[in-house]
């Protein structure tokens, strides 16, 4: 009898000093679809930077609200300020629509108008110096998933601006006119514990947009930061009195 205590003691110290099997990490894109209700949504922050030899200047900030439907991005408003110009600009998208204000389309809105009505351009004027990740998109996240590599908390990767341009409509709005598609995006996502994406930082070679001699040998950097998901989120479009469907050439 001694002996079968001794031996049922000893097996119950050995399974409590046994390492826990390891915890399956969050489903990142599952937990994006988690949070795609109506009138919920994030916020986020962003520095965009010029890098290059000795050359290191920070060109754009931007902050923004994106808000959600069941499928995905049903709208966002974006605020920018060019740090080279000191211009504002004031980006909303509903659905189709993107209404632009402020920045270059300020002298160009006949008068009386606030907000020039366009299709296209989701990332306004500053969509060509922003972040061109967004993994708010459920088809985005699953390719950046797919494609990249998973440590911890972390996802680096790698993908083409074509890649990008087939699964993310806003990489497609942001980013219209560019010269090479096959530039490749270095990317690192952090997520939470709950598998939300908390931080996105990229960078690409800066004449895949910009290909002139002065973006010769420099690169874009990004820095986003997420939070406040699940938060709710109304985004209206401006009163139709201020909008215009029409700019000055």
């Amino acid at each position: 009898m001694r002996r079968m205590i001794a031996m049922m003691t000893a097996a119950a110290g050995a399974l409590l000093l046994a390492p826990a099997p390891a915890q399956a990490a969050t489903d990142p894109v599952r937990a994006l679809k988690a949070q795609l209700k109506p009138g919920h949504g994030v916020r986020f922050t962003e520095t965009t930077t010029l890098m290059g030899g000795t050359t290191k200047k920070v060109m754009q900030r931007r902050t923004g609200t994106f808000q959600f439907d069941k499928k995905g991005l049903a709208a966002a408003d974006l605020t920018s300020t060019d740090l080279i110009t000191d211009k504002a600009e004031r980006v909303i998208t509903i659905g189709k629509h993107t209404y632009l204000s402020g920045g270059f389309w300020a002298e160009q809105l006949p008068e009386g108008k606030r907000w020039y009505r366009t299709g296209g351009l989701h990332g306004g004027g500053s969509g060509f110096y922003g972040q061109v990740i967004n993994p708010v998109e459920p088809s985005t996240l699953a390719a950046l998933v797919k494609k990249g590599t998973r440590k911890g908390n972390t996802l680096t990767g790698t993908i083409t601006f074509k890649q990008l341009d087939k699964v993310s409509k806003w990489f497609a709005g942001s980013v219209p006119i560019r010269f090479h598609d096959d530039t490749k995006v270095s990317y690192r996502l952090t997520f939470s514990g709950k598998g939300l994406v908390t931080r996105v930082t990229s960078s690409y070679d800066a004449t895949g947009v910009f290909d002139n001699s002065a973006m010769e040998g420099k690169t874009l950097s990004f820095d986003t930061r997420f939070t406040s998901w699940g938060r709710r989120v109304s985004i209206k479009a401006p009163a139709a009195g201020t909008v215009s469907t029409e700019i000055e050439e």
